[in-house]
């Protein structure tokens, strides 16, 4: 079993920064890819960016390339999601995702946090 906390959302001025950290716990975290989502109300979850086990590959949406980075440590059992140049529409809840096939299909992952609040003012 796998278990995912969120930390570091929070309210930020358009322009600004944020760091989300997940943190994880079970014997084949270091194994699982890693993906962000994030939910905005009213609106479907939608991807962010993922991660391989390995930390080799990422991918992310286009809504947020070049703007966001999404790094991980397997001894720490931590995936973090670097976010700058926030923009109002990246208001929501994010949530963060393990599974062993990964990607940017929710489905295809198994373990979530409970998700974490970003709210950028403009």
């Amino acid at each position: 079993q796998v278990q995912l906390v969120e930390s570091g959302g929070g309210s930020v001025q358009a322009g600004g920064s944020l760091r989300l950290s997940c943190a994880g716990s079970g014997r084949t975290y270091s194994l699982l890819e890693m993906g962000w989502f994030r939910q905005a109300p009213g609106k479907v979850r939608e991807f962010v960016g993922c991660i391989s086990w390995s930390g080799a590959n990422t991918d992310y949406a286009d809504s947020v390339k070049s703007r966001f980075t999404i790094s991980r440590d397997n001894a720490k059992k931590t995936v973090s999601l670097q976010m700058n140049s926030l923009k109002p529409e990246d208001t929501a809840v994010y949530y963060c995702a393990a599974g062993r096939i990964g990607g940017s299909s929710d489905s295809r992952y198994d373990y979530w946090g409970q998700g974490t609040q970003v709210t950028v003012s403009s």
